[in-house]
């Protein structure tokens, strides 16, 4: 590899983690246009515990739905990511996520210990996107807060059957 092109590859590796973080960080603040902006138009979205998506239209329809509500507070802390190159144009990235859900209306709380396994496409633009983001639950945490305050644990590392799944 010559060194322009491991320079170019040192700045498509940062240019894929910081997509990455974009996500992440629209996602918390319900940003809809920016998450929008992470995905190509026909991406992939399978995320444990909701119906797969083909296109990013209909992720962010139902994102808005579920988390651009008054009394909905979410927390994404990505980390380890591990990014390679099947080529020039396409890349693998996976990351681990610390989710944390804060949910006024039904006064539970919600944390999540979360696997991504994404693939991304650097377009004709040169901008890189998710065309394929995959996620998985590996632990869970969930708490139920009375009217005075005080939190009950509801549920607790088993993911089977804790939201209605099998």
């Amino acid at each position: 590899m010559t060194l322009e092109q491991r320079l170019q590859r040192l700045e498509d590796d940062r240019a894929i983690r910081d997509v990455k973080a974009r996500y992440l960080r629209a996602a918390d603040s319900r940003d809809v246009e920016a998450i929008r902006a992470c995905f190509t138009p026909d991406a992939r979205i399978e995320f444990e515990g909701f119906p797969p998506f083909d296109n990013r239209d209909a992720f962010v329809a139902v994102y808005q739905q579920m988390a651009c509500v008054k009394g909905i507070f979410d927390i994404h802390h990505g980390a380890n990511g591990v990014v390679r190159f099947e080529d020039d144009r396409h890349a693998h990235g996976q990351w681990s996520l610390f989710f944390h859900n804060i949910n006024l209306p039904t006064r539970m709380l919600t944390q999540f210990g979360v696997e991504y396994d994404d693939s991304f496409v650097k377009g004709d633009d040169g901008v890189w996107r998710m065309t394929i983001s995959r996620s998985r639950r590996t632990s869970a945490l969930v708490h139920k807060v009375d009217a005075q305050g005080h939190a009950t644990v509801t549920a607790m590392g088993e993911l089977e059957g804790m939201f209605g799944e099998s």
